[in-house]
């Protein structure tokens, strides 16, 4: 049967747990340089409708490294939903490649794309989510701390994709999960309310991010305005004052924190240069393990692993 990777809730506990360990030993092959081909001849088409740098590079690297070839499609190559309907699309590129990659603006897009492709289907950005994303996020805490107990996270700034995507997380995964943002700025209320239901994780939404903070294990921001958003950058700088990640509410943890941001990063603006260069930032670990979280995924949604 078809498997697609569109929302972290399409795995179990068990298949997340066994991802990241596959994840582990598959960073571990590329590091020894090793002769690891389990996408030979097989080919991944990735569309985009929102371009980035991390996500084509650690899709494209990673896949390529795994013996596959990765079909970049840009913006102006599908126009996808407007010059051509998704469903039409999907059935198009299953003819062609053996998996799909999607990083697009509407979640609705990526949801059609699974229903018509025959082809496994792995989301790669949405306005909703970015679950490959918090796959790497969750993997780069776990080689950090050596293991995922006794867990805090706390998220300063816009309830957003990212923040939906640790919603999702928390109903697979026991830990506890903040997010502070200003008022009007919270997260979807469905999502809140299904992470809760699942009585798996705490979960909390502050507006106050000083008291948020507070023993925290890991503060996590993002930028205050999206891609799609830009032209809200002024307002948002307004109303997101006291949500900067500095060095005073660094210290506001009381312990150790590890620092983590998903970039690009807007420096200055949603954090500083000094938690962006210390020692207890570990932003680029956390790039790197996109493609290696990735691959994973791949691995297990193509039948590989």
């Amino acid at each position: 049967m078809k498997r697609d990777f569109l929302h972290v809730t399409d795995f179990t506990a068990d298949e997340i747990n066994a991802t990241f360990e596959l994840a582990k030993e598959v960073k571990a092959r590329f590091k020894r340089r090793e002769d690891y081909k389990p996408f030979k001849d097989h080919s991944m088409a990735m569309i985009f409708a929102k371009p980035s740098a991390r996500t084509r590079i650690s899709f494209e690297t990673g896949f390529f490294r795994m013996g596959g070839h990765a079909l970049y499609l840009g913006p102006s190559d599908i126009s996808i939903g407007k010059r051509e309907a998704v469903k039409d699309i999907a059935r198009v590129i299953s003819r062609y490649n053996d998996v799909i990659m999607a990083r697009l603006f509407e979640h609705a897009h990526v949801l059609e794309l699974a229903e018509f492709a025959s082809v496994p289907v792995i989301n790669g950005l949405t306005d909703y989510n970015h679950p490959c994303q918090i796959m790497a996020d969750m993997f780069t805490i776990l080689e950090h701390r050596g293991h995922l107990d006794d867990l805090k996270v706390v998220y300063v700034g816009d309830g957003n994709n990212i923040v939906h995507s640790w919603l999702r997380l928390a109903q697979r995964l026991p830990f506890h999960f903040v997010c502070a943002c200003p008022e009007g700025y919270s997260p979807d209320a469905q999502t809140i309310a299904d992470a809760k239901q699942a009585g798996l994780s705490q979960i909390e939404i502050s507006h106050d991010p000083q008291r948020s903070v507070k023993d925290a294990d890991i503060v996590y921001t993002d930028v205050w305005a999206s891609m799609g958003q830009k032209d809200q950058a002024e307002e948002r700088k307004k109303r997101f004052q006291g949500f900067q990640v500095n060095e005073a509410l660094m210290a506001a943890t009381g312990k150790e924190s590890l620092f983590m941001h998903c970039l690009p990063a807007e420096r200055g603006v949603e954090t500083t240069d000094g938690v962006l260069e210390s020692k207890t930032s570990i932003i680029f670990d956390e790039a790197e393990n996109r493609m290696h979280a990735q691959n994973a995924i791949l691995l297990k949604i193509c039948g590989k692993a």
